[in-house]
């Protein structure tokens, strides 16, 4: 019953705000309030409207980053996590490409974020810019659970996100990690670049709200075109 009033109070917020998106109320960039003046407004839980916001986001209504924290911006431009780096980047005129889909044994990866099962998908891929140059590799690591499980067999669709959305993952919250690496010869290959060239290496972990495992991505990025952009505050 808790479940059901939840998910109606999540909707409610959600339909409220996409009329006044929509309707221009809500001007285009506008700021939306804050989780706790949402939450007042709509006398629900921060969870609630965090809910709302994730669905908001998945329609492609608002773009949303946590106040504070880190994200990657695309030549200036913030990636809106929420939406899928393909999706987000195709809307920039990057094109992706699917290196690899496979079911793998990660138990090193299980260990360090505590997973039931080491058996995983990979997803491998590549993007590239209008012009066609390589610009990112990403080694994405997922749950091989429900849906996700058949992946391999039946090939990835337009988006990783929105097969994790299909099977419940649905990713809240994270921790980022980032450095200066050169690239390995099988990384210059693909990307078609000198080996030992330095790029942006980011390693990620997303959860869902109630703290499962969502994904662990490992991204190789080129400086030229990707920064991290650092958000704090008081």
């Amino acid at each position: 019953m808790n479940d059901r009033v939840g998910k109606l109070k999540h909707e409610r917020i959600v339909e409220h705000l996409a009329k006044e998106i929509q309707s221009g109320r809500l001007a285009h960039g506008a700021q939306l309030p804050g989780e706790n003046a949402l939450a007042a407004r709509f006398s629900v839980s921060r969870n609630t409207v965090r809910q709302a916001l994730t669905e908001l986001g998945n329609q492609g209504l608002i773009a949303t980053h946590s106040g504070k924290g880190s994200f990657v911006t695309f030549d200036g431009r913030p990636i809106d996590d929420r939406l899928g780096w393909t999706r987000a980047l195709a809307d920039q005129g990057v094109r992706t490409t699917i290196v690899r889909v496979e079911l793998v044994e990660d138990a090193e990866l299980a260990a360090r974020f505590g997973l039931d099962s080491a058996e995983l998908v990979a997803v491998d891929r590549l993007r590239s810019s209008v012009d066609g140059e390589a610009i990112s590799f990403e080694r994405s690591r997922v749950p091989a659970i429900g849906t996700l499980r058949d992946l391999p067999e039946r090939g990835l669709g337009e988006s990783l996100y929105e097969e994790l959305r299909a099977v419940g993952l649905v990713p809240d919250s994270g921790e980022e990690w980032c450095e200066l690496a050169r690239l390995g010869a099988v990384e210059a290959r693909l990307l078609g670049r000198p080996e030992g060239e330095r790029f942006l290496r980011t390693r990620r972990v997303t959860r869902d709200l109630n703290g499962r495992f969502v994904e662990h991505v490992e991204s190789l990025l080129d400086p030229d075109r990707f920064r991290l952009h650092l958000v704090f505050g008081g």
